[in-house]
């Protein structure tokens, strides 16, 4: 009965203790919703097309400058 109260204990504090990740809904760039359909992947993010993603690299080197 002990390991059944530890076991569950466990459980609970490591469903607690993971960080929510939160879905990515606008592009980075232009902040235009992404459709499932159409949608560009990059280093972990979306972009709602290859020329945001641009302008997004291009806008993030402006800025460090």
């Amino acid at each position: 009965m002990a390991t059944q109260q530890t076991a569950a204990t466990t459980i609970a504090t490591t469903q607690e203790s993971k960080p929510k990740e939160e879905k990515q809904a606008n592009c980075l760039s232009c902040n235009k919703p992404i459709k499932k359909l159409k949608r560009y992947y990059r280093d972990g993010k979306f972009y709602c097309s290859k020329k945001c993603w641009r302008d997004f690299l291009a806008k993030s080197k402006e800025e460090k400058k």
